[in-house]
Parts: C-alpha cells; sequence; structure tokens
C-alpha cells in the first residue's frame, strides 16, 4: 500500500512509440522485470499484451498501462506510469489516446533495420501532443546493427538530437538500467493541483464480467477517493466509486489518487456506452469548471458488412458488438439487412488488419460464425438535383441516370523503401492510379509520397507492397480529402442472379480487367454444381466479361449396349432438358471463402 501522497516531482508518465516489431513490448517486459513489479515466477514474455490474438499475431493492439516503482541513483523512490502502444497504421488511434495521458515518449528505433514509415506517424504524434521524446537505440547486440548510421538518421527524418540516444538490447536486458534513468532525468514531472476540484480525463474503458465496466483515468487537478459520488460532464451519468486501483501489471487496490497519476476505477457502471473515451470526470458536488478537449472522434476508413452465419445469432451478435466497441473506440456499427444474408451490422474499421482483428474477436471472445461482405469505403455521390449522398455499400447505389458525378477518398501515402526496390514500389503505386508527390533520400532509403485512391489500398496494397519489397517497405497513410473521378459500380452475377456482396466500384478504365480477373478468380473459387454455371461482370445492363463453370456430368448411355443410336439420343436430350430445368431452380452456394478472396487483385 502506497504513502497517501504521492508527491507531484517523483512521477513520471511515460509511453513506449516505435514501429512494428522494433521491441516495444519486450522493452515493457524489462522494465517491469528490473523494478521486480512482477515475481521472477509470474513473468512471462510480452506481459502486457492479454489477448490470445495479440499474443498469436505477436502485435500489440490494445494500449496498455503499468505502474512501476523505481529507486533511483538520486535516492528517492519515483512512480513511473507507462503505456504500451500498437505500431501497426490501423491502431494508430490507441497511441493518440495514449500520448494525451503522458507527458513524454521514450522513442524505440531498431539499430538494424532505422526509422521505418509507422516510427514517423507516431513520433510526430507525440510532437503534437508536446512530449519530451527520450530516443532508445534497440537490438544492439545484433551483428547488423549500425547505431552510428540510425542516430544521423533519426536527426535527418525526424529531425531529434539523437547523440545522446540510449542504446540497448530489450532482449537480453543491456542498457536497461539506464533508461530507467534517463526518465526519470530527462522526461518532465506532470502539472496539477491537489486543492483544485476533481478533474480527471477517461482515457479507455473495457467490459469485465464481474466487475462491469472497468475505466481508466489519468487525474489532471484534484484528488479522488474510494466511496466518492462522481460525473462524467459528456454523459450526465453519476456514480459512485466501489474500486479504485492501479495495474502492476494484476490490479492493486489503493485509497486514493492524485494529480498525475494514472489507475482506474470501477462504479457499477453497467452499460459500456456510458463511458465516452475523453470525458472528464469530476465530483457530483464540487465540479471542475471546464470539461477536457476530449478526443477527436476517430475517422473509419474501410467499411464492411458483419453478418451471423446463423440468423438467430443476431441478438447475440448485437451484444458482442457493443461490449467492444466500448473497449475499442475506433470501430463503429449500425444495423443493416441484405437480401441474401439477413439481418447484420455495417461496421467502420480504420484498415483492414483492424477488420481482421475485430472479426477475430467476435468470433473467438463471443463464438459467433460471421460472415463479411466485402470491405469498401464511403463515396459522396453528387446527384443532379444538388444532394449529396454517402455511399457506404457499392450495392446501395442510385440509377447512374440521377447521379451528375461520384467523388472518392484519397490518401497521402509515405512509403520508405530500401533503393533497389524503389521501381517496383513506383510501378505498384503508378498501377493503383498513384500521383506521385514527392520523393527523397535518407541515406539508403528512399522516402516516396503518393496521393492514392483508398479504394485501391483498401484490399491488398499493403500485401503488395510487402511482396515486391520482400517485406522491407513500410506504409503509412493519412486521409486528405474527396476528388471526382469516373467510377462506376460493377456488379457480378453468378447464373445471372446479381451477388449483393461481391458489388464493387471501380475506375471505368480498369472494369474491364478487374471484371475479367473476378470471373477468372470465381471460376476457381465456386465448386462445380450438376449444372452449368455462368459467371458475369456488368456494368449498369452491359455484361464487359463471362467465365463458365461446366457442370459435372453423369454418363447416362452407359447402361446401353450396342443397338440402336436413336435410344442413346433421346436419353442424352432428356439429360439436357434435366440440367436446363435444374439450371433455372437451381441454387449456387458460393462458399464464404470466396468473397474475400475474389476481390484481392492479382499482379
Amino acid at each position: 500500500m502506497q504513502a497517501a501522497m504521492t508527491d507531484l516531482s517523483r512521477i513520471r508518465n511515460f509511453s513506449i512509440v516505435a514501429h512494428i516489431d522494433h521491441g516495444k513490448s519486450t522493452l515493457a517486459d524489462r522494465l517491469i522485470q528490473l523494478t521486480g513489479t512482477v515475481a521472477e515466477r509470474d513473468m512471462q514474455e510480452q506481459i502486457l499484451d492479454a489477448m490470445d490474438i495479440e499474443r498469436e499475431r505477436g502485435i500489440t493492439i490494445k494500449a496498455n498501462t503499468v505502474r512501476i516503482e523505481y529507486p533511483a541513483q538520486d535516492g528517492e523512490t519515483y512512480i513511473l506510469n507507462l503505456i504500451d502502444t500498437p505500431g501497426h497504421v490501423d491502431f494508430a488511434y490507441e497511441v493518440s489516446r495514449s500520448m494525451q495521458a503522458v507527458e513524454g515518449s521514450l522513442l524505440v528505433v531498431d539499430a538494424t533495420q532505422g526509422v521505418e514509415a509507422q516510427t514517423l506517424a507516431n513520433v510526430y504524434q507525440a510532437i503534437d501532443a508536446d512530449h519530451e521524446i527520450v530516443p532508445v537505440l534497440n537490438k544492439i547486440d545484433l551483428p547488423a546493427a549500425e547505431p552510428d548510421r540510425v542516430k544521423e538518421q533519426i536527426e535527418d527524418v525526424i529531425g531529434i538530437d539523437a547523440q545522446d540516444a540510449i542504446e540497448i538490447s530489450a532482449k537480453t536486458g543491456l542498457g536497461i538500467p539506464d533508461v530507467l534513468e534517463a526518465i526519470v532525468t530527462r522526461l518532465p514531472a506532470p502539472k496539477g493541483d491537489r486543492d483544485a476540484p476533481l478533474k480527471a480525463m477517461l482515457v479507455d474503458s473495457y467490459y469485465d464480467p464481474y466487475l462491469g465496466v472497468v475505466v481508466l483515468i489519468r487525474v489532471i487537478d484534484g484528488v479522488v477517493k474510494k466511496g466518492d459520488r462522481v460525473r462524467m460532464m459528456k454523459t450526465g451519468g453519476t456514480y459512485q466509486i466501489d474500486k479504485l486501483g492501479v495495474f502492476r501489471p494484476k490490479m492493486q487496490d489503493i485509497p486514493e489518487l492524485g494529480p498525475g497519476e494514472i489507475g482506474f476505477l470501477t462504479a457499477s457502471i453497467k452499460q459500456v456506452r456510458d463511458t465516452r473515451v475523453g470525458d472528464t470526470i469530476t465530483h457530483e458536488k464540487k465540479q471542475c469548471q471546464t470539461a477536457l478537449p476530449g478526443f477527436k472522434p476517430s475517422q473509419p476508413v474501410v467499411f464492411c458488412g458483419l453478418f451471423p452465419v446463423d440468423t438467430n445469432d443476431f441478438e447475440d451478435l448485437r451484444d458482442a458488438i457493443e461490449k467492444l466497441a466500448l473497449n475499442d473506440a475506433s470501430f463503429s456499427s449500425e444495423m443493416e439487412t441484405s437480401a441474401a444474408l439477413g439481418f447484420g451490422f455495417r461496421c467502420g474499421f480504420l484498415g483492414l488488419l483492424h477488420l481482421e482483428v475485430i472479426r477475430d474477436r467476435l468470433e473467438r471472445e463471443y463464438d459467433i460464425d460471421l460472415i463479411t461482405t466485402a470491405p469498401s469505403v464511403i463515396y459522396h455521390l453528387h446527384m443532379k438535383d444538388g444532394e449529396v449522398v454517402e455511399l457506404h455499400n457499392p450495392a446501395d447505389m442510385p440509377d447512374q441516370t440521377l447521379i451528375d458525378h461520384v467523388e472518392e477518398p484519397r490518401i497521402k501515402a509515405t512509403i520508405l523503401v530500401p533503393d533497389e526496390y524503389l521501381g517496383d514500389v513506383l510501378t505498384l503505386c503508378h498501377d493503383r492510379r498513384g500521383e506521385q508527390l514527392d520523393l527523397t533520400y535518407a541515406g539508403t532509403r528512399a522516402m516516396v509520397v503518393y496521393d492514392l485512391p483508398l479504394n485501391e489500398v483498401v484490399f491488398d496494397f499493403y500485401d503488395r507492397l510487402k511482396s515486391v519489397t520482400k517485406g522491407y517497405a513500410s506504409f503509412d497513410y493519412q486521409m486528405i480529402g474527396y476528388r471526382a473521378d469516373n467510377l462506376v459500380k460493377m456488379q457480378i452475377l453468378v447464373n445471372e442472379e446479381p451477388v449483393d456482396a461481391l458489388s464493387i466500384m471501380v475506375h471505368r478504365d480498369r472494369a474491364e480487367m478487374r471484371g475479367r480477373a473476378m470471373c477468372e478468380k470465381l471460376k476457381e473459387l465456386i465448386p462445380r454444381h450438376m449444372f452449368k454455371i455462368p459467371i458475369q461482370a456488368a456494368i449498369g445492363g452491359r455484361v464487359i466479361a463471362r467465365e463458365t463453370i461446366a457442370a459435372l456430368r453423369k454418363d447416362v448411355t452407359a447402361k446401353c449396349y450396342g443397338g440402336d443410336a436413336t435410344r442413346k439420343k433421346k436419353l442424352l436430350e432428356k439429360q439436357k432438358a434435366g440440367k436446363k430445368k435444374m439450371r433455372q431452380f437451381g441454387k449456387v452456394e458460393i462458399p464464404q471463402s470466396a468473397f474475400i478472396n475474389a476481390l484481392k487483385m492479382d499482379s
């Protein structure tokens, strides 16, 4: 149990930012281990990555926090609040939120790979949040490490002084004591007034089956104690605090949280929607004057439909989505219905990896089998009567004659790539209708900036980029707005029936190529039936590509030995008529995997 009052100058709040796989979570492990926060017998790899899916994929998805006590060389004991953040572009929103709750950042850069696109994106968020930044070079024990080159690169590309960057190996523990000293000496202490009315920021919240909603808070001013009645300023709800504590990484109760401290509270909150991320928490009686600015709501970029395979699971799916949305503020959903799939939800994500992770979490944590429709982006339709309509799903596109023009979202993509793969990357971006904005060099690596249409990036741009550069390129993007282009809706007809889930928006110049590629792909993906199946791609009423899946045949003439040829003919005619009738009434079974695979473009 800690003393009732913690001196502000003894607190340091910081986050660890880096590109994917540069060693954030491993560094967090070493800091926890060296300070004895967790007993040796309980220590495990990536101790802060609590979800199974994080461990399997080896990535951090949720920002996690831990409180460490560190006896420094000056004889004082400091309280360090660490937030471990994700590195992947799809979880950048988690990073930006964590940044608001702390004053400093450790910038971890892999000494063998140097600065990557995500390093840039995350460090700019830290600079925007006014952080003091301490550069740390990790993996210094590897033979390929080039600390001097990477220090220069940090100075050239990011523009922060890296001469006194700390050289460490998070795997072996080399240099970790220097990191702890740097946190204490180089990062600022938080500011706050203990006697002011309570003002605390709601950083995150998640649903716990035993405690209800657990709320992660950062106290700015004032003191919060167990038993206090508090008010959420945005939602207006009032609650009595049942439990107050800190994560070390397991929950530990404490009697109060003062200014500058990060901890959690529970207050028998039943609904996750009552806790808005970025909300301000204050005392019910003695309220603070102004609320905190909160977080900008995240802008979903990719949309797709989630439908339960068994329509009876719809209520369970609704419940699961509500609980997940509480835990992941960057995920949005609304109800929708589809003729083929029944009731479901149209959900918005920050990218394809985000979509995959949410889908996996729904299937695992809530045990629901899902059908996912083709991902799409939001288009702006400018109608001839002057109205502007948002189109989330290409299947809902109104009649082409009513539309004046269509605008699509564009992004500014930053790609860092070794020189020898530059040609392949430029070709890939050009093939995806990109326009080059900039090309600069940092050492042997090129930094290319492209203006790209988002719908060309959504499906498999990242996979293609990784394969043409053998995994060496790194990629980051931000939305820059909408622009008109010659876009049309392409439908896929299977056995002359349109398949909603495969409708996509394409550029008119590329429609024929995309249509042909999708028909060929579906020919391989749809199993053969007893009747012939035509697969067609159409724009409006015009078919632009077609493939045919041959029928499975039974040899009806096997029992005719010799004899009259007209008998064989009669049997074959009868079979032909049967096939024709079957094709008229037959249902084509399209396997679930075909929906996503058909949309991936091959080179």
